[in-house]
């Protein structure tokens, strides 16, 4: 059976694709000296969110993936982020090759949450590795890729940020049910709000003026009135 080895070596931003899309470069090495004529490679992407530090306010934005940070030593758990395919053609020794990962920016998705929620740094990846190796001198020996190749990668988060920014430049993307997309619609209409951003700020406007005041503070009223202080009067 033909050894491989695999060891991502960095990420980019593709600028031309059609949707965002991030290519992962790897460097695979085949231990037998023989020709390796294709590998039909399986790549799982794991986010290890464990494996880094969060500043306060990413920690709050991470809320709703982890719960309260006091419950991240149970709740930090991998997340997944993609499955590709890719064929790899033959080659001898080694080899590098780019790994095109499309990407959503669906906030629904917990990976694309756990990346908007982080402002620098890396992310820590973990690649997962499968698949079927072509190999073998004057003809073909099939065999598999064994489940435990791996390969650890830390992404810089600047990289997804800039991979967002050339698709949806200045904003963000939400996904609604079309009943809920039909009742902003005539909430618009009514109004005549010029944009959807101005529709969803006059909904918060509106939801900050509906909101009860804060209750007063439990020991507010059992505080005792200050006494008066006593008169001066002249010997």
């Amino acid at each position: 059976m033909t050894e491989l080895s695999f060891v991502c070596t960095g990420v980019r931003a593709d600028p031309y694709a059609a949707g965002p899309t991030l290519v992962f470069r790897l460097r695979i090495t085949a231990a037998d000296p023989a020709r390796v004529h294709a590998l039909a490679l399986r790549c799982q992407i794991r986010i290890e969110p464990a494996r880094r530090g969060y500043a306060s306010d990413e920690a709050e934005a991470l809320t709703d993936l982890f719960g309260d940070r006091s419950r991240w030593g149970t709740s930090l758990n991998p997340l997944q982020f993609a499955q590709v395919s890719l064929v790899v053609p033959g080659f001898t020794g080694e080899t590098e090759v780019d790994l095109p990962v499309p990407c959503t920016y669906d906030l629904d998705i917990a990976a694309t949450r756990y990346f908007h929620a982080l402002r620098d740094g890396e992310v820590p990846l973990l690649l997962l590795f499968s698949g079927t190796v072509f190999a073998g001198p004057g003809g073909f020996r099939v065999a598999p890729v064994p489940w435990d190749k791996e390969a650890p990668f830390r992404m810089p988060v600047a990289v997804w940020h800039e991979m967002t920014e050339q698709h949806f430049p200045g904003c963000g993307w939400l996904r609604l049910s079309r009943e809920t997309l039909d009742a902003l619609l005539a909430y618009r209409s009514r109004r005549a709000l010029p944009s959807w951003e101005a529709t969803v700020e006059a909904l918060l406007a509106s939801a900050a003026a509906a909101a009860p005041a804060p209750p007063p503070h439990p020991f507010a009223a059992a505080r005792p009135a200050a006494r008066p202080a006593p008169e001066r009067t002249a010997p």
